[in-house]
């Protein structure tokens, strides 16, 4: 009899210790991560990833800030970040992406919405595909944030927003002494052939705003979930004479010149036309959600007030 309970105790024990244990051996493959893309896909994730093709530049030097540029297998065709790796177009056969076997590619929307054949051939193999893309300074951390949890880097995502956040607090300080009434007021072109400026809370535009310039489109409409907003040939002219200065981004998405500015017809009422006062911002520095906004907010105040003293950037 003493046997036979001691054959049931074992065995009842075992019993407990198999159910104690089983949740946890069930969890061990479970999602740790999770996050909501910029489509609006949540992406849930075990583990980082290691494998990554990287094709929009602002990913690039976002990643390579927060030390992951050994992850990175290739690039966007034209990044100039990496010109060592391999070169990819979202147009490619995905046949070119797979031959690299990565884990992750990360896209933005544009990507996402033009060649959606993409996005699910690259899934169907078993290959992560996230899409980001920030479209105003609260949404840049949460960017950040994601591609650092990707990457299983959460701290340096942390440290890179402590860092930017400090030498904003700087400039902004610096420039705290110049009255509102002494600010300019600007118009910030991001499609010259579409008339099209940035959205009011698009980054681009808290560049201008930080740099100390006031955005006379504060009244554009946002096209669709994007930087870009519509305004129109007409609505520019009507503050043809409250334009102090006239910018354009310049670039891949806006390959103007000065000169097509002047000369674009009706233009020469803008008062900036008129007091040569038409400058191009290379894009890069503000409308890519990267650590370089802020020397395009130093670069945007230079051209602003040419006579504010200007200590440099040291954010490196």
């Amino acid at each position: 009899m003493k046997q036979i309970f001691s054959t049931l105790f074992f065995a009842v024990i075992c019993i407990l210790v198999l159910l104690v244990c089983q949740p946890a051996l069930a969890t061990t493959n479970e999602p740790r991560h999770s996050l909501v893309d910029s489509d609006g896909t949540t992406i849930h994730f075990s583990k980082p990833f290691t494998r990554i093709i990287s094709l929009y530049p602002a990913h690039t030097s976002n990643l390579i800030y927060l030390g992951l540029e050994k992850q990175i297998v290739a690039v966007g065709s034209g990044d100039a970040r990496l010109i060592q790796r391999p070169q990819l177009r979202f147009q490619d056969d995905p046949e070119r992406l797979l031959a690299l076997k990565p884990d992750l590619v990360l896209i933005r929307p544009m990507i996402s919405r033009s060649y959606p054949n993409l996005v699910n051939i690259l899934e169907k193999n078993g290959v992560r595909v996230v899409s980001l893309q920030p479209t105003s300074l609260d949404d840049l951390f949460h960017y950040w944030r994601a591609l650092a949890a990707l990457g299983g880097v959460e701290a340096r995502a942390e440290k890179m927003i402590a860092t930017f956040k400090e030498r904003l607090a700087s400039l902004r300080e610096e420039l705290a002494s110049l009255p509102m009434e002494k600010r300019k007021q600007v118009y910030f072109e991001s499609i010259h052939r579409q008339m099209k400026t940035f959205s009011p809370d698009s980054i681009a535009i808290f560049a201008l705003e930080t740099a100390g310039g006031i955005n006379v489109a504060a009244d554009a409409e946002q096209v669709r979930n994007t930087n870009i907003a519509t305004y129109g040939k007409e609505r520019i002219l009507a503050k043809a004479h409250e334009i102090d200065i006239y910018l354009a981004q310049n670039g891949r998405m806006n390959p103007v010149s000065v000169a097509d500015i002047v000369r674009e017809p009706g233009f020469e009422v803008i008062k900036a036309v008129r007091t040569n006062q038409v400058f191009l911002v290379d894009e890069a520095m503000v409308s890519r959600p990267t650590m370089d906004l802020l020397q395009g907010i130093a670069f945007i105040r230079s051209l602003l007030y040419p006579d504010f003293a200007q200590e440099g950037l040291a954010w490196q």
